[in-house]
């Protein structure tokens, strides 16, 4: 039986207290598995009715400053940035645990990279990194973990192999070449940055 969101909703919480049933399980699997699969399709018109509105994602620190920010938006922001580095993108779903409100789900990412993966391992979201596309797919084990709140997804965390897709997509060991082609990379990336923020300053200003 499907259950559309109105009855995940409905039905998860019960006087503020969770309440297992096999229907919640099944509507908890659902929501875990939509979230994944909208990250990996694009599909931002499903985000609002997935999260609630305070959602958050826990591996945003080294991300834009945008997808740091609570709630659908942020999500939204979480897949322009990845995927204006990733194509193909689709997760495997090997198992998905769920005890009470918390849920996780064992999965392996498969991609392709078709444009630079930027990183902003700062606090103020300064662009720190960038490795630039060598063309190459990747498939790499990630453990997702979730909260559940009011029938959504609340929050969001994970363990993630990122060195084996490093490796995988031919950024270390690194070549010279390739660690010329990130350095321009990451001097494009935060001279775009900056003119995005200088514009961003003017615009608020002549709003004032």
């Amino acid at each position: 039986m499907l259950l559309s969101l109105g009855d995940v909703r409905s039905d998860i919480h019960m006087n503020n207290q969770f309440v297992t049933t096999p229907d919640n399980l099944r509507a908890t699997e659902r929501l875990v598995r939509e979230h994944l699969n909208i990250t990996a399709s694009g599909e931002i018109d499903a985000v609002e009715a997935n999260v609630t509105s305070d959602y958050f994602n826990h591996r945003s620190a080294d991300e834009p400053m945008e997808t740091r920010q609570h709630g659908p938006e942020g999500l939204r922001a979480t897949i322009g940035w990845l995927h204006r580095a990733f194509a193909e993108m689709r997760f495997e779903f090997h198992e998905v645990l769920i005890v009470g409100d918390r849920a996780v789900a064992r999965v392996t990412l498969h991609a392709r990279q078709h444009g630079p993966f930027v990183v902003h391992d700062s606090p103020d979201g300064r662009v720190t990194d960038a490795f630039p596309s060598n063309g190459r797919a990747f498939a790499v084990p990630q453990t997702h973990w979730f909260r559940i709140a009011e029938g959504a997804i609340a929050e969001h965390d994970a363990v993630r192999d990122d060195l084996g897709m490093a490796r995988q997509l031919g950024w270390i060991p690194p070549k010279p070449i390739y660690i010329i082609r990130m350095l321009l990379t990451r001097r494009r990336e935060r001279r775009e940055q900056r003119r995005n923020t200088n514009t961003s300053s003017r615009s608020q200003r002549n709003n004032a």
